[in-house]
């Protein structure tokens, strides 16, 4: 039977890069940080990680780094008293023999699942038939349990309807799904879908403002980037909103998570992957300002991060 990934808070990690040298072209990634910074989450209960995700650039990077990223990551968490800790590998591409390339490099370093984006470069003219054949043909031969990842924005606007999900979740190695869109509907039907087993499929949302409302209704969690940075209060609205019963005082502490939660993920859709790294740099000292590799090379604007220190206090009150 397929492993599958429990449910809470799973970060999208940012991949850190060391200051680019003089004359380089790009800057080098820095593992020893990235190890770092997984163990601050680990150690502040986030769940697991997603490694080499969307958040982390994977697709400017080469198969090497990849692999050597993740198994540093997995080593220095071993090494650190967690081991086993959960990690996603993202996979990122339309072929399914690059597909399948992607998640033996990754199985081989030390992931437990790979997350794999749906297949969008024809986004506009793939069909719902069309993907279960193509999530079927890779499921089929992976050598890691998969998880159905659909993020229309870097998809030409491909979306996965809930009865794809019903159709795919009935493949014994597909184990979940990552939806970072903002249709809440598509969240609850597939969670609350009668034909879903929801102990073999979790159903995981990509942003943190649905944290809240999606739990209740039987979805896992959330593989949130706000995590990244203050892991421990993404957290604590996970375990209030995934007490059963919700009583009232329970309900009450939520809204008050809730809020401070979304506010704050206002910052990351303004400022994205460059806020994500900037904001981890300010509030851990983990990182440089100046990371990143074009066109994503760079920080967010003079002043821009004080703009939010309201937002950003609330949610170091936990």
């Amino acid at each position: 039977m397929a492993r599958v990934p429990r449910p809470g808070v799973y970060v999208p990690s940012p991949t850190f890069f060391k200051p680019i040298a003089p004359g380089a072209h790009q800057a080098e990634v820095d593992v020893a940080t990235q190890s770092e910074h997984s163990i601050f989450l680990a150690k502040n209960g986030v769940h697991g990680l997603v490694l080499l995700g969307s958040t982390g650039e994977a697709i400017h990077l080469s198969r090497s780094e990849r692999r050597d990223l993740i198994s540093g990551v997995r080593k220095s968490l071993d090494n650190a008293g967690f081991p086993d800790y959960p990690i996603m590998a993202g996979v990122l591409v339309n072929a399914v023999d690059e597909a399948l390339e992607w998640i033996q490099d990754s199985k081989e370093a030390g992931a437990q699942w790979g997350l794999v984006l749906a297949p969008g470069y024809f986004g506009g003219a793939a069909s719902q038939a069309g993907i279960i054949e193509w999530y079927t043909a890779v499921a089929d031969k992976s050598p890691l349990p998969i998880l159905i990842y659909n993020y229309p924005g870097v998809s030409n606007g491909l979306m996965v309807t809930p009865e794809t999900y019903e159709k795919l979740a009935q493949h014994p190695n597909i184990v979940g799904c990552k939806m970072s869109h903002g249709n809440v509907s598509y969240h609850v039907q597939v969670s609350t879908s009668p034909k879903i087993d929801s102990t073999k499929f979790r159903v995981f949302s990509g942003f943190g403002q649905q944290l809240g409302p999606i739990v209740v209704f039987n979805a896992a969690g959330v593989i949130d980037g706000l995590a990244a940075i203050y892991p421990s209060t993404v957290v604590r609205l996970f375990d209030v909103v995934n007490k059963r019963p919700l009583d009232e005082e329970a309900i009450k502490e939520a809204r008050v998570l809730q809020h401070r939660v979304s506010s704050a993920e206002e910052f990351i859709g303004r400022w994205g992957v460059l806020g994500i790294r900037e904001a981890i740099y300010h509030v851990t000292g983990l990182g440089t300002l100046e990371g990143g590799r074009a066109p994503l090379r760079g920080k967010i604007p003079d002043g821009a991060w004080a703009e939010w220190n309201h937002v950003m206090k609330a949610m170091s009150e936990n």
